[in-house]
């Protein structure tokens, strides 16, 4: 892809930054592998530098993204400030977000709300909004915001499987990657 632009850069937070946000990370990341999107991973009090907990790795390579070379990172105000999307795993994510960096508050939002939004977003809308996922990374925050009151709501949190058994790894992989699917498929088309 030529553009001037920079990429457009999507920030996915999470506790420890070692089961969902990197999950969330490396299968969007899969999914807009070759175009002008970056996504990143944070934890509100991650595990610096640690891998992705164990069984969450066969999950996303079963989805073929890697997990290789990934390394938990601490939640800062300026990773919050570059990125054009920043997506929650729960609300309190979300509210830890915005009190880092209030100015990020329209372009902040919990996954699974997200995926509830571009959902009923005008894909014509997306489309026009840019010819590159990166302009309509750009452009998601503000066309989400405009469809809330048809969305209607719904769950907004992921659950942690931190700690549980594979079923729990399982059922909490089972809520974010169709979300994710549903975020990228709007992204790219």
């Amino acid at each position: 892809m030529t553009s001037t632009e920079p990429p457009a850069r999507i920030l996915t937070v999470c506790t420890g930054n070692i089961c969902r946000s990197p999950a969330v990370e490396r299968l969007l990341a899969a999914r807009l592998a070759g175009t002008d999107v970056q996504v990143s991973s944070a934890g509100t009090r991650a595990v610096v530098g640690h891998a992705v907990s164990a069984p969450m790795v066969p999950l996303v390579a079963a989805a073929g993204a890697e997990t290789d070379g990934f390394a938990a990172r601490q939640l800062t105000a300026d990773l919050i400030r570059e990125a054009d999307l920043v997506i929650a795993l729960t609300r309190t994510h979300r509210s830890e977000i915005v009190e880092l960096v209030p100015g990020a508050v329209r372009r902040t939002f919990t996954l699974l709300e997200l995926a509830r939004l571009v959902a009923h977003v005008d894909p014509q809308a997306l489309h026009d909004a840019g010819d590159t996922p990166g302009a309509r990374v750009r452009a998601l925050p503000a066309l989400a915001a405009g469809v809330r009151h048809v969305a209607g709501s719904g769950p907004t949190d992921v659950a942690d499987p931190i700690g549980g058994s594979d079923a729990v790894y399982r059922a909490s992989y089972d809520e974010l990657a169709p979300a994710v699917e549903t975020l990228a498929s709007a992204l790219l088309h």
